[in-house]
């Protein structure tokens, strides 16, 4: 009798077995890694929308802040403070944060000298935590809402 090569159906069966509870452990702290990047990449972006502003606000000290994301891009109503950001970061969306920013003025000024910007996750697996940055730099977070000025500080 010639002797057969190959798997019998129960060893195929063992080896799929162990490849799928090596998934189930394994899937859970890959999407937990992937939201720590996700909020790590969206402090980032906080970080260079806060060197941005005070750049641009700079460069023109008459307009002060800016209130659109296009401002700090390429289509700069003031060419000093043109290209502080990256176009994926213009766009408003990036590693799965929306952003959003907005500026003020305060008393009697005509320049914008407040701003604020936020960024929140896109979805649940994107992150958990939604962030906030005015022009004092500091970066604060909330859990449950959108941040405010008022929320936990990054530490």
């Amino acid at each position: 009798m010639k002797k057969q090569k190959g798997f019998s159906l129960i060893e195929l069966l063992i080896v799929v077995a162990i490849i799928l509870i090596i998934a189930a452990i394994a899937i859970p702290n890959l999407i937990k890694s992937k939201m720590a990047a996700n909020e790590a990449a969206a402090v980032g972006a906080l970080r260079t929308l806060t060197t941005a502003e005070i750049a641009y606000a700079t460069a023109c000290p008459n307009i002060g802040f800016t209130a659109t994301l296009a401002d700090l891009g390429s289509a700069a109503t003031c060419p000093g403070g043109n290209n502080q950001i990256d176009s994926t970061l213009q766009s408003g969306n990036k590693s799965g944060y929306s952003f959003a920013l907005t500026a003020s003025t305060s008393g009697t000024s005509t320049a914008l000298v407040l701003f604020t910007a936020n960024g929140n996750p896109q979805g649940p697996s994107s992150g958990t935590r939604r962030f906030f940055v005015d022009q004092t730099g500091v970066i604060r977070y909330n859990q449950t809402a959108a941040a405010t000025v008022n929320d936990n500080a990054l530490q």
